[in-house]
């Protein structure tokens, strides 16, 4: 297992060096001046150039990518162009409500998708399995966004439980929690409906082999069969689904996030992009990215945990 996993962590350090490059060129390609865009139209060019000096903007893009690799390997970020202030503490704010979001979000779709998708698979061509069939595809196909305003409409605005947009702050951890129920609803949804149906396609999957039916044959109940062999073996393609939906919940909530006006990673994103704030841009992307390398990584592990066959193969 640990010579799986230092493997494993080699190719974590050679994606995130590719990926640093890949975030780097882009961002760089995008047209505009952030001194240009801080200053505005009616600017004098001398201004824009000392401007352009103070932000390093003068410097050559080899130094440039290297200023920021070594700083964001020391936790220095760089200055926000627009705010005036490190980057890092941004992100730690924004980050303050995107990650608990994201997991809570998850933690639905988990709770959600596992025992419907258990359920579908167990009594396959019921009306249960008919039933979670037609809700699931009904989750997959409304917008989430569409979904939230409902939400709104009817817990805001109508009956009043919940407020309709805006983040309190973790200082009143319950205010904060009520805050992020609509907007983790509203994520988890389509998620949940996804996770359902590729947990019960992989159960039906496993529940047809030949050492299931060994199983049966030998004494064990449906229910014996299912959770002490079915279910372990199926779940190598939730987990990948799982990591995936929380790199995507992490990093793709934007729209949810401008819907409930919540501050957080997407949202800032999104202004960054607009202010041209270059250096905010490249350093909340790379941040996902690392999101998205280091889940994908744990859910390696985990696969040789569920399969010990994976460990020989790496």
């Amino acid at each position: 297992m640990l010579r799986y996993a230092v493997k494993r962590l080699g190719s974590l350090a050679i994606s995130l060096i590719v990926a640093s490059l890949v975030i780097f060129a882009c961002i760089e390609v995008i047209p505009g001046d952030p001194a240009s865009f801080m200053l505005g139209i009616n600017a004098q060019p001398d201004t824009v150039a000392a401007l352009r000096e103070e932000l390093g903007l003068n410097a050559s893009i080899a130094t440039r990518y290297l200023s920021w690799v070594t700083g964001m390997l020391s936790g220095d970020f760089g200055t926000s162009y627009t705010y005036r202030t490190p980057v890092a503490e941004i992100i730690g704010d924004r980050l303050w409500l995107s990650l608990p979001l994201a997991l809570i979000a998850l933690g639905l779709t988990v709770l959600i998708a596992f025992p419907v998708g258990i359920l579908a698979a167990t009594k396959r061509g019921s009306w249960a399995d008919m039933s979670v069939m037609g809700a699931t595809q009904l989750g997959i196909a409304i917008p989430n966004f569409w979904f939230a305003m409902l939400m709104v409409l009817l817990f805001a605005i109508n009956l009043r439980w919940f407020s309709a947009g805006g983040f309190p702050g973790w200082d009143n951890p319950v205010a904060a929690l009520k805050a992020l129920t609509l907007p983790s609803i509203a994520l988890a949804l389509p998620q949940a409906s996804i996770l359902a149906r590729v947990m019960r396609s992989a159960l039906l999957d496993t529940l047809s082999e030949d050492y299931i039916r060994t199983c049966r044959a030998k004494g064990l109940t449906q229910r014996q069969a299912l959770w002490r062999h079915a279910l372990r073996n199926a779940m190598i393609p939730v987990l990948t689904i799982i990591g995936l939906q929380f790199s995507f919940l992490l990093a793709g909530a934007i729209i949810i996030e401008n819907v409930f006006y919540l501050p957080g990673l997407g949202r800032l994103v999104f202004q960054a992009i607009s202010q041209r704030d270059l250096i905010v841009v490249e350093s909340v992307v790379f941040l996902l990215v690392f999101a998205v390398i280091v889940v994908n990584f744990a859910v390696d592990l985990a696969y040789a945990w569920v399969d010990p066959r994976l460990r020989g193969r790496a």
